[in-house]
């Protein structure tokens, strides 16, 4: 499956879209209204499905977790890739968004997404459960982000890979800012893709033990064994 191919207006059409929408939840960091949900759908320029393949990189029989997954529009294409023997595990804390995205699946005879409610800062997973986590334009809407990365590295394996993709709205987290808070959270940068207003980043734990459990004193010298 691939998104579909829209025309340059398009994409500036349905970027001022966004954008617009955007502004009616400026300044709350809350996740996307279920009621606009549309908006959700369509494919923003640089954050294509081909370039989350390119950093997330997922292979059949992995388990994978995506925070926010609104309408499912990557959750569709990245499941299909996990095969019968993996998994993709997609959390949002509004039920009527797993609800939209389990009837799309179904609809498609996607069988390997399982949902789940809760909040992106206190993770209902044990340590090291899953190969990759990955956030697509849903890290600056949860407040307390940085405790988001921390949640993703304790249930991250020890070689596993986060995913953070930003595109350029209200509640965007510059590169620098992403990067600043996944090197407190005991995260080093694997690989970038994209402008500053559209980018894609991987990070992969620094040690295989969870940086949540360092002692106060050495979180504020940063992460080991980087």
């Amino acid at each position: 499956m691939r998104y579909p191919s829209v025309p340059a207006a398009g994409w500036a059409l349905g970027a001022g879209a966004a954008a617009a929408a955007a502004v009616l939840w400026f300044g709350d960091r809350a996740p996307f209204p279920y009621g606009q949900r549309w908006m959700l759908d369509i494919p923003l320029p640089l954050l294509t499905a081909e370039r989350l393949d390119a950093v997330l990189r997922p292979r059949a029989g992995e388990r994978i977790l995506e925070i926010g997954p609104g309408t499912g529009l990557q959750s569709l294409h990245v499941a299909p890739q996990l095969g019968a023997d993996g998994q993709l595990d997609v959390l949002d804390i509004q039920p009527a968004m797993l609800e939209h995205v389990r009837r799309r699946a179904e609809a498609r005879s996607i069988t390997n997404i399982v949902g789940t409610q809760g909040d992106a800062r206190n993770l209902p997973f044990p340590e090291h459960t899953f190969d990759a986590v990955y956030l697509i334009t849903a890290l600056g809407e949860v407040p307390e982000p940085e405790r988001v990365l921390r949640e993703a590295v304790r249930v991250l394996s020890p070689a596993g890979r986060l995913v953070v993709g930003e595109f350029f709205d209200p509640h965007w987290i510059p590169f620098g800012r992403l990067h600043t808070m996944a090197d407190s959270c005991g995260l080093h940068l694997a690989a970038r893709s994209g402008p500053t207003v559209a980018y894609l980043a991987r990070f992969q734990p620094c040690t295989g033990r969870p940086v949540a459990r360092q002692h106060p004193a050495e979180l504020s010298r940063g992460p080991r064994s980087c």
